[in-house]
Order: C-alpha cells, then structure tokens, then sequence
C-alpha cells in the first residue's frame, strides 16, 4: 500500500452498529443543514490501487508527487449529542481497620460509597441503543470466574454493540479487563487488534502477560520485532503512527484499536503523537481508551465522536478495590497522624496537631535580634550521625506492623540511592529468600559479557536486594530495573525506593506507598505535588485481594496550608489537555501524502477542539459584560473622566518614583533600626511600621537563585506592623512573596497584633524622617507593644502627617531623570486638585462607579479578542512559519510540494530532521569514519543535564564546528521567517558531552570504561545509546532514499559497531 492510498480506506464505510432485534433506538434530531452534513475524507481519484507485488504505487510520492488537492473551505462539523446519562451509586461494608494508629472494635463495620457514571457522545442521526437495553451475546467472547464490577460490565456491553469506549478509574480498579475482552472478542471474529502504551518497558510486559493470556499475540517497539502477523499485536504509539504515515497493509485489517494510559496525551515532549495516531486512524476502527480518573473525559469522547462519526462511551468510576488511609509524618517526629480516611474525610484536628509539631521544630523568629542567618538545623531526612533518621522510623514501624511492601518515593535519583543506603543495617529477608533473590539476580545476568557482570551497579545492588530493599529509577541498567520489577513482584523485596516513573503504567502495587517530600522540582521551580501526581502515586497503595487498607503516609519538612493539603490529597485529579505542537516530520509527512494536509491536523486536533469549546462560555461572559456596562450610569461622566485620567497618570509616576527611591543604591543607608516606614503591597495598606533589621534575600532551601529578581526585591526588611488579630507569622525566612501568607493589616477602629513581619523592600510606600527608640528583645508580646505605643504617640502628635525624607536633599538622588519625574509629578497633583470634582463629597462615590465602568470595559475587549483567537485555527500562523522555513531551506518547492529534502527528513523522527538532513545534502559525513558519524549523531539523542568539561579531539572537533555554522544558518533561517528562536539556545541544545564515549564504544571499549568519560547513569547513557541506535537506523533509510549506497552502508557499519552482541547496553529485555 503505496503513502498515496495511506487515507483511502477511511470512504471505507463503518461497519454496521449490531443492533438488539426488537429494541427502540433512541431517536436524535438529525441537522438537514447542508453546511455541517460530515463530510468523509477524499483522496485522489485511483489512489486505492492495491500495491502489486511489494512494488510501489504508481501515485507514490516517490515517483509523483503530484499537486496537493485545493482545500476545502471549512465546514462545521456536527456537535455530538451527549446521551444516555447514568449514575449507579454503589455501597459495600468492609471491616474496619485500625491502619498504623489507633484501634477499632473488634467486628466493627464500615460502610463504603463510589459512583459509576456513564454517557455516550452519539454523532446527530445515530440509531443509539440505551445501554441499559443492551441484550449481551449468546456466548461472550471471553468468560471470567468473577463477578464483574458495574463499570466493566458497561464498558463490556459498549464493545459487543461495537461502540468505541474510554474507562476513566483509579489504578487497580481493573481497567485491563475491559481491554482483555476488545482482545478475546476480536480473536473471536478474526480481526486485527493493536494494543499500544506509552513506553516499551510497559509493552514488554504486557506482550508477555498478553502472550500468555491469548498466544496469537506479536510486539513492535522499534528495538523488538516479534510476530508482526499476529492477530494482536503489542506496539508503542509511536509505532503506530509510523505505520499509518507509511500506509501499513496491516491498518487495513484492523478493528480495534486499545490506547493504555491515554492521559499520557498531555505530556509536553510525545502527547502529540498521541493525537497524531487519533486523527490518522481510520473511521471503521473501534477504540478502547484506559485512563487514569481525568475530570473532562466526556470532552475527550465528545472529540472523538466528532473527529471519527461514531458513539464513544464514557464509563467512570471512583471506585478503589483497596480503600486507603492517608497519613501525615511530620519531619523529625516521632508518630504519624491520620488526615484522611477511608470514606475521604479530612482530619482537621490531626492535620493541626501534625503542623504544629513541625513547627515546633522549624525556624527562626524574625523578632530575635541574633535571627537572620538562616535555619540552624536541618531535618534528618536523609539520616546524620546522631540517631536513626526519618525514614529509618517509618521503615521500622511498617516493618512491626507488617505493612510491607513499601514503595518510598524520592523526586531525584540520587535521593533514591541515598535513603537506601541509610538502611545498610536492617535485613528484612529470611535466609531462604536471600537465596532465591541471588538466583533470580545471578540467572538474570548470565548472559551478560564477563565484564559487564563487574559494573559496580551490579555488584553494589545484589547486598541490598538480598536483604530486601530495592531501588528504581531512569539511571538504573534496564535489566537491573527488570530484575527489581519480578523480585518485587515475588513479594521478594520489602523496600523499594523509586522516582515517580515507577508510578506510570506498571502493574506493581504495595501496600504501603511513603512519599519523602510534599514538593518537587520539576525543571523549573519547586512546588507542591499536584493532585493528580499525588492520586497516580498513592493509587499504587494497596494491593487487591490480598490487603484490607493500603497506607500512604507523607513526610514533610515544611509547613503545608491546609487548603493547599486537602487539595493534594482530595483534590481532582490532573484534567487531559491537549500538548499537540507542529514538528517539520509531521508538516512534512501530512504534505507528502495526497488528501490530508498539515491543516487537516491543525483544524481537527484535540487542542483546537477544546479551544472551541471555550467559545460559547466566552460568549455569555460578553453578553453579561455588556449588559453590566450598560446598566452603569456616572453622573457628570466627563469630568470623571478626566479626574480619573490624572489619577492613573499620577499613580504611574509615583510607582516610578517608589522604585527609584526604593533602589538599594538610594535607600540601603536609610534602613536603620528603629526607622518609621510605610508598607504598602497591592490591596494590602499596613500603613506606619518601624524597621527593626533588613538582610539580602536568601533563596528557600534547596531552590535556585533567581537571576532576573529586580535590585529593589533582592532585599528582606523585618517591620514591626499593626496586624489583624489571628494573624500568623511564618517559621521559613525564605520568603518568596511580597509579604507572607496569613498576614494582614488590622482593619480601620480594631485592636491588631504588633508582630514582626519579613516583608519585601519593593513593599515600602515611603520612608520617613523620623526614628523611635526600640526595646532590644521584641519576642515577647510586652516589648513589640510598647514599641507600637511610641507610633501610636508620633500619630498623635502629628496630625498632619508623618514627615518623609526629601529624595534629592536627604538621600542624594541626583539624577536628572529623577528631577524631571518630581516636577511631572507636581504638575499632574496641580491639575487634579484644579478640578472642580476634587473637593466634592461625591468624588469616592463616582471615582469607584467609573473605575468599574473602565475595567467592565477592558474586559470587554479582552474577551472579543479572546472569542476572535478562539475562532481562528491555532497555529495557523506557526505552520505558515514553518512552511516558509521549509520552502527556504529547499525541503518544499515554492508550490508547497514535498521535494527531495523533504522525503529524507520524512525518514527522521528520532533527532532533528532539518539539521540531520542539511548536513547529508552538505556531504558532513562523507568523509568521516562510522564511529565518527555516531559520535556526531549522539549529539542529536542526548538531552540529560551534565555537568563535565568536555574537550574533545581534532576528529571530533571539527564536524563539530560544520554542524554548528549549519545549526546557525537554520536559525538565521527561522527567525527570518518570523519563528521564535534564540539562535545561541538553538545550537547550544546539541549536546557534545557523549561524543566521545560513543566512538570509543564502537572502537571497543568496555561499557565500564565509558562509564569513566561521562557524569551520567548508567541508565540514562544506556537509553542515549538506545536512541542512537534509532536515529542511525533512520539515517540508513534517509541515505536509501536518495540512493547514496555508500552512505547507506557507512550507517549500517555503525549500527553494527553500537550493537554488540551480549552487551549491557543492547541485552534483551527479560519480559521477552
């Protein structure tokens, strides 16, 4: 099947939906509309000629490219009808459980609640079926022993009626089943199906579960190939969408297509392949979609009813096999508090109780005049030499109370390798399992080269793993990751420390899940978990049938807000957005074959969807807007006006005036203690406070420095201020906002609180003249009040205002600027106490009237702007971009035809396709030997941070030198093509650090000596050279293509060189 024919099977009509005889099909309205009538997709006349002994078509893009068919104006395509609304609340009692505290009556019950929810988007016109009147076969195509829960017997009726679905539960909850039967019922009729999932770790596995389950099952994951005629075949997404580009003869054989974790969809880097395969996949195909629990996965059913014509079923269920208790660890404890229980209520009171706690060990006090040298201690996390450390208790407590196994999670790999280390002393194997794991391990790594069996992670983990603690991350070997996956998985390990990827898609759970920290970093800034990482990582908590309850228990070290705890722990989970982004692959690809187009993507992808969907909310918010704004009535509406122009106009100038005088350069000498300074940030008037000590700003533990803070925010002042009662002070001096949480000013005729708050130096509204005598100790509540007395006297003594320090006389500002910004400022004051609206009593009253007038108006703007950008197709403007840079690169003709350029960087996915084939048409690796070639290459698959000094060799260096200048001119290119890039970046993202490494591996080097060369993981240089392998086998297909043998031949020698046999980097995987 030549790409040409690659979209003629979608006029292929849907197969028709079996209906129930006697049932009534619910009646739709049907659109009569011609403007929205579905239109099928159109390919050229002839293009469904069957390929003929493997030859190619004659309307191949190879021989023909041929003119792109004119675009269609485009059409609104129906909206799905949203049907079939049923709600089931299930109830079960199980026996209570006392968890880790507490006790319970002994045959005491607990009465448990979960929700199963289904809808169906139905295309207008459907004859749909309720399910509730689905009659199920004679004989299913799979039988089970058990009973199936509510929501796998509706997902199961969907598929028999051939009604596509997406099951949306928590892990555990039994999802698989759901695919098993779209598998049986297949096999049962004779029809292909492909089961795709995110990563190849995770089709291994299933390929293995799957093989054992069905047998006529094959995988395909771009390093494996096995049985590619199998009736189920196992495959990455990324496989699938490589098939459906090259017109695979296979697609035209399948029914059902099973998308595992398709809330991977919204990962940045690979979610947009994701949508790619959705919009690229045929109508007649069927879809089975599993999920984690994402709030809006009706809008995702609705998407594909309307991309593909067909019913999409959604059935959700909160239901969890194993309920769980929550539990907070408060650093450097000694016990653990319940926060939330089995029927999801949050415990306020324990919540306190473990807050204060840790506040009790945290800290200094802003009050304390030795305070402002950063914290004195800190927690024992990671273990110090006094006393066992934080995880050490919690492993001994799960251990004594037997709720093992235990899933620690860390957020860097070497945390991991840490913590597990601090248990070196504690054994929780049995001589008879320290046996079995040394097997197990020693069997695994039998077919590994003698050296490789030496590499110091290997010999360093057997001890733990004998002992029962293991650890699991990226920068493992992928064998020892396998080997920890199946000693787990035999109850063999009792600790498993692992980095939250264990979390994704492996069917591993525990029965105790510990999280080390509240907060992560996630490549830009240190935050708290969201909920839905918090949900996937808890979720492995509690295995089914074999535990009561399944325990997670939080350690944290910094204080959480309890609106910010019960959102973590309680909250939704993460909503599936879409990630789509254009690539010059796809551009390419989509403009290659005839009858599709990038456009076609761009108007039917998941994010333009659900941008439209935003339209008629947008629309009645304008409507209301409106109609607020006419409903405004301000007297005397022009002179307001021009008062309230003045007052911006000042306001203005005096921001700019406060960020002059708040400089350090100007006010550092001003900030003694004692004087009186006025706080003001935002809404937030503290008015009068006295400076008790100012210090630079520290950055909060374990956080970057900032490099952009502006001069007048790089300072912390401790104020003495007039607080509102219940105010409360923060413990971390790492202050990051303007004024801390919890903190306001005490409102007008009350009684506040004088308390000493760290506040910002770009809060400072005014500095005064005048300083007070301050007592030496303000941590007791006597000394600050006393203070606060002297302002209260100086208030008191000077009713017409407290005098401020003269700029230009007191503080030396000589800036002529600056003089210019005092004497506009005077001007402006001149003309606004001119106006006759200035002393009239209605002045507050009409200035706030106006004031919303104005910002009802803005508003108004905005969300025509909004609607307007909403309407248009996003990205249009980036592919128009992109389009340009291709024609001026040469890929594309100036009548957008894909031209030879173009076809080579079709080829290439794996690194960047206008780079790599820039630098084949420049003839760069012409003269280069093969481990040259995959040096150079390696510098395309590497995107780990490093942090070696890297000099490399003549031989090295100067391909190096050509691929840059030519890196340089596609910058040049692209941001001439009005394209955001930075050209520096752009060239600076090929990383040279593994250059090295990789010649002297295909030159013979051990794996153990290129480990020497590089900073990395074992893991992550193994994937790197995985990756490698990858792109070096698209750059062979590239050089095929334009039918440079030589070339060609130099790839294949150094694919052959990466690939050893028996090497660890290329060892099979132990699922296969």
């Amino acid at each position: 099947m030549s790409s040409n024919d690659l979209f003629s099977f979608l006029d292929e009509a849907p197969e028709e939906t079996e209906t129930n005889g006697g049932d009534n099909a619910m009646a739709i309205d049907t659109i009569p509309d011609e403007s929205v009538i579905p239109r099928k997709r159109k390919v050229a006349v002839g293009t469904s000629e069957p390929r003929q002994n493997g030859g190619t078509s004659r309307h191949s893009p190879d021989s023909d490219p041929g003119p792109s068919i004119p675009k269609k104006p485009r059409t609104a395509s129906p909206k799905p009808v949203v049907l079939d609304e049923v709600e089931i609340e299930a109830k079960r009692e199980v026996a209570a459980s006392a968890g880790l505290t507490g006790a319970v009556e002994e045959g005491s019950r607990l009465e448990l609640k979960h929700q199963v929810r289904h809808q169906v988007a139905v295309p207008p016109g459907y004859p749909y079926i309720p399910i509730a009147n689905h009659a199920p076969p004679a004989k299913p195509a799979r039988e089970y022993k058990f009973t199936l829960d509510p929501f796998q017997q509706v997902s199961v009726h969907a598929i028999q009626r051939n009604e596509s679905v997406l099951v949306s539960a928590h892990t555990s909850a039994g999802k698989t089943v759901v695919a098993e039967y779209a598998i049986a019922q297949c096999l049962q009729r004779k029809q292909r199906v492909i089961y795709t999932s995110p990563i190849k770790a995770l089709s291994n596995q299933k390929y293995r579960d799957m093989l054992a389950e069905f047998g006529d099952v094959g995988l395909m994951t771009g390093d494996v190939t096995i049985n590619p005629s199998a009736t189920c075949l196992v495959m990455t997404t990324e496989i699938l969408r490589s098939m459906l580009y090259r017109g695979s003869e296979i697609m035209r054989e399948v029914a059902w297509v099973v998308f595992d974790e398709i809330h991977y969809m919204r990962d940045k880097e690979r979610g947009v392949v994701w949508e790619e395969t959705i919009i690229l996949l045929p109508h007649s195909v069927r879809y089975v979609f599993l999920s984690a629990t994402i709030p809006n996965a009706m809008q995702f059913a609705e998407w594909i009813c309307k991309s593909h014509e067909q019913p999409c079923h959604v059935v959700y269920t909160d239901f969890r096999p194993t309920p769980l208790q929550h539990y907070l660890f408060p650093a450097g404890g000694e016990g653990i508090y319940l926060v939330v229980n089995e029927k999801g209520e949050f415990r306020d009171d324990n919540f306190s109780k473990a807050m204060g706690m840790l506040q009790e060990r945290q800290g200094d006090d802003p009050a304390d005049p030795k305070s402002g040298k950063g914290r004195k201690g800190k927690s024992k996390k990671g273990g110090e030499k006094k006393g066992p450390s934080d995880v050490q208790k919690i492993v001994k407590m799960i251990m004594l109370k037997n709720y093992n196994p235990v899933i620690v999670f860390a957020f860097s790999k070497r945390e991991c390798e840490a913590l597990a280390l601090t248990l070196t002393k504690l054994e929780f194997n049995t001589t008879d399992e320290q046996d079995l794991v040394a097997s197990i391990f020693n069997n695994a790594i039998d077919n590994l080269a003698p050296d490789d069996r030496q590499l110091p992670q290997i010999t360093n983990l057997l001890p733990l793993l004998k002992r029962g603690i293991g650890i699991h991350h990226g920068g493992l070997l992928p064998i020892l990751k396998e080997v920890i996956e199946i000693l787990f998985q035999e109850g063999l390990i009792k600790v498993l420390f692992a980095t939250e990827t264990f979390s994704i898609g492996l069917n591993m759970p525990a029965k105790t899940v510990v999280f080390t920290a509240a907060r992560k970093f996630d490549g830009r800034e240190f935050r708290n978990l969201s909920s839905g990482e918090y949900i996937q990582m808890s979720g492995r908590a509690g295995r089914r049938g074999l535990d009561d309850r399944g325990i997670v228990i939080m350690m944290c070290d910094e204080k959480l807000e309890p609106t910010g705890a019960k959102e973590m722990i309680k909250g939704e989970a993460d909503r599936l957005d879409s990630a789509f982004h254009l690539g010059y692959n796809m551009v390419l690809n989509l403009m290659k074959v005839e009858g599709i187009s990038p456009e076609f993507m761009l108007e039917r992808c998941f994010l333009q969807f659900q941008s439209n969907a935003g339209i008629p909310v947008l629309e009645d918010e304008l409507c209301n807007e409106e109609e607020r704004k006419s409903s405004m009535n301000v007297p005397d509406e022009e002179l307001v006006a021009e008062y309230y122009g003045y007052r911006q106009q000042l306001d203005q100038m005096q921001a700019d005036f406060r960020e002059v005088i708040t400089h350090p350069n100007y006010s550092l000498p001003f900030l003694q203690p004692g004087r009186l300074v006025k706080i003001k940030y935002k809404t937030l008037d503290f008015g009068w406070g006295v400076i008790v000590n100012y210090q630079k700003r520290v950055p909060p533990k374990n956080r970057p420095v900032p490099e952009d803070i502006p001069p007048h925010e790089q300072y912390v002042l401790d104020v003495l201020l007039n607080c509102a009662t219940g105010s409360n002070l923060p413990k971390d001096r790492a202050i990051t906002t303007a004024t801390p949480g919890g903190i306001l000013p005490c409102p007008a005729g009350q009684k506040g609180v004088p308390l000493v708050v760290p506040v910002l130096l770009s809060t400072v509204d005014a500095l005064s003249h005048l300083r007070i005598y301050l007592p030496t100790d303000l941590r007791p509540l006597p000394g600050r009040e006393t203070a606060w007395k002297s302002v209260l006297e100086v208030h008191n003594r000077l009713p017409d205002g407290i005098p401020l320090l003269d700029p230009i006389q007191n503080m030396k500002i000589v800036d002529d600027k600056f003089g210019a910004l005092v004497k506009k400022i005077e001007v402006m004051e001149q003309r606004m106490f001119s106006s006759s609206l200035h002393k009239d009593h209605r002045l507050p009253e009409l200035y706030t009237l106006y004031s919303r007038k104005q910002e009802c108006q803005q508003r108004i703007r905005d969300l025509k702007k909004q609607i307007q950008a909403t309407h248009d197709v996003l990205q249009m403007e980036e592919l128009k971009c992109r389009k340009r840079v291709l024609r001026r690169l040469g890929f594309t003709t100036s009548a957008d035809i894909v031209d030879m350029k173009g076809r080579v960087a079709c080829e290439i996915s794996t690194g960047d396709e206008l780079l790599l084939t820039e630098l084949i048409f420049n003839g760069v690796f012409n003269p280069l030997s093969p481990e040259q070639c995959a040096g150079l290459l390696s510098c395309f698959v590497f995107t780990e941070k490093s942090e070696q000094v890297t000099k490399l060799k003549e031989e090295l260096a100067a391909p190096l030198r050509v691929m840059q200048e030519i890196a340089r001119r596609i910058a040049k290119v692209s941001k001439e093509s009005k394209l955001p890039i930075v050209e520096d970046e752009y060239v600076q993202s090929f990383k040279v650090e593994l250059m090295d490494a990789v010649v002297q591996w295909c030159r013979g080097a051990s794996f153990s000596e290129i480990c020497k060369l590089t900073d990395q993981f074992e893991g992550s240089l193994i994937r790197v050279f995985r990756r490698l392998q990858e792109l070096i086998r698209q750059m062979s297909q590239a050089a095929k293509v334009i039918g440079n043998t030589e070339l060609q031949e130099k790839f294949d020698k150094a694919s052959e060189m990466l690939e050893r046999p028996n090497s660890v980097i290329f060892c099979s995987s132990l699922y296969l």
